[in-house]
């Protein structure tokens, strides 16, 4: 044990439960708590203003639980290096540990760390963002997995059953003031865009173990059949916790496999979930071996696609005023809470991608500043995956049809109504598609089409022919 402290550098790891640097920073002795706001490194990533609302809430949060165990998290804005440094210098620190990020330029930060303390100072990184380390799980031959389905077999195989481990009780240190969070304007003041946002979440490690509770006691058993259904309470909505590392990986596939043990919960359906905790881990094997997977087409062909620049189209499907009522609903339902339903998430990146034929990249950078779940890995490579231009992509010819997709899946329109209130009074029949609705129908809902709601932005069968064609193109490169 040390008898100089251990500085605790919290990054995306925001709880004290299951917190791997912070275990070994209190086996090590006294434990100096930091947060570093430091924009200028994460450049053109910096967090967006509705994960920087979240960020407020769960510093908040964090702060009170350190503060319950007698210490203080400090808060320092400005240069990791500069600020690490002082603190060394202030504490007398001999070590500084943190949980290891994947995003490129964290590497590059981490990078730096090492180089600037690795001879004076004890560096050490840990794991606990996600299940398994994205350089342990590889193909036989040693490469990198492609495909979703042999990556999540092998990392089954590897990770086994993880047993989180409980929250220590370090001897905090302080090492003088820090900043106030107020200070830092992670909050919108002028216009308040955030009251959905508060109405829908509760940041921090609680707000996590409630959501994770809550899923495992109510959702998890109807995951199966109900997770594709906007209109229903069917999702964990654990995403935004999980990447502010609220709550770990090893926590929600402990507590869906202790279920599946003590038979609350049939296996089937927490391999249905826990088949998408695969995805985000896939993610995130794919951006640290292909760092620009945010930036560059995955498949090269698709940098020879015919985009379109159409600012007025892209505006409305950010509004919610493209005419197709599942896609609207989706990106209104996006703007008052910070999240979407994944199904809905596919049918509008496909709507914005192959029916406007805009750049996924637009798409990708709305959904960084409007999520409270943005992160870069599961970003990228799900819009990658929609535009076709990803690994184990989604074939670019399977377009989807936002009328079919709101009948099969919103079938008595509850969540359409919800968030297009302005067509509510519509029949089932023609809710996904007014246009079609005869004038005594619209009349009578008091609908004016072009006026109260906008007619379509494109003719869906119009416009599905006109994205084949655009991919031909690119097909007619590739064999160039």
């Amino acid at each position: 044990m040390s008898t100089r402290p251990t500085i605790l550098w919290f990054r995306n790891d925001l709880r004290l439960s299951d917190h791997p640097a912070l275990i070994a920073a209190s086996r090590r002795g006294q434990v100096l708590p930091v947060f570093i706001l430091d924009d200028e490194a994460a450049g053109r990533w910096r967090a967006g203003g509705a994960r920087r609302w979240w960020l407020h809430g769960s510093l908040h949060a964090l702060a009170e639980r350190i503060a319950e165990g007698g210490g203080q998290l400090l808060l320092k804005r400005g240069d990791t290096l500069d600020i690490l440094s002082d603190l060394a210098r202030e504490s007398g620190a001999d070590a500084v540990h943190f949980t290891r990020a994947y995003e490129p330029w964290a590497r590059q930060l981490e990078e730096r760390v090492h180089q600037r303390f690795g001879e004076s100072m004890e560096v050490r990184r840990y794991p606990g963002a996600l299940l398994s380390e994205p350089d342990r799980v590889s193909t036989r031959t040693g490469d990198p997995y492609r495909v979703f389905t042999p990556f999540w077999k092998a990392l089954q195989e590897q990770v086994g059953q993880p047993v989180p481990e409980a929250a220590p009780e370090p001897d905090w240190v302080s090492a003088g003031p820090g900043d106030d969070l107020a200070s830092w304007d992670l909050l919108p003041t002028r216009p308040d865009w955030a009251g959905g946002l508060r109405e829908n979440w509760i940041p921090g490690e609680s707000g996590a173990a409630r959501r994770l509770a809550r899923f495992v006691e109510a959702a998890a058993l109807d995951y199966q059949t109900h997770r594709d259904r906007p209109d229903l309470a069917g999702t964990s909505r654990l995403s935004p916790y999980l990447q502010h590392g609220e709550v770990s990986p090893r926590q929600v596939w402990h507590r869906l496999s202790l279920a599946v043990t003590e038979g609350a919960l049939p296996g089937p359906a927490a391999n249905a979930y826990l088949r998408e905790l695969g995805w985000r881990e896939f993610s995130y094997h794919l951006l640290f071996h292909f760092p620009d997977l945010p930036l560059a087409n995955f498949r090269p062909q698709f940098d020879h696609f015919p985009w379109r620049s159409n600012e007025a189209h892209l505006d409305a499907w950010q509004r919610g005023q493209t005419g197709y009522p599942l896609v609207d609903a989706g990106m209104r339902e996006l703007w008052h809470t910070g999240w979407m339903h994944n199904r809905v998430r596919m049918i509008v990146g496909s709507f914005l991608v192959k029916h406007l034929l805009i750049d996924w990249r637009r798409g990708e950078e709305w959904f960084w500043d409007t999520l409270v779940d943005a992160d870069l890995a599961s970003n990228s490579a799900s819009w990658q995956w929609v535009a076709g231009s990803g690994a184990d992509a989604a074939p670019y010819f399977r377009i989807f049809n936002p009328i079919i997709q709101g009948e099969k899946f919103d079938p008595d329109g509850a969540y359409v109504r919800r968030w297009v209130p302005e067509i509510a009074g519509l029949p089932n029949r023609f809710l996904n598609k007014p246009w079609e609705a005869p004038a005594a129908v619209l009349r009578e809902a008091g609908i004016q089409l072009g006026d109260s709601y906008p007619s379509p932005l494109v003719v869906h069968a119009e416009a599905r022919q006109e994205a084949l064609a655009a991919y031909n193109v690119i097909k007619g490169a590739a064999r160039g």
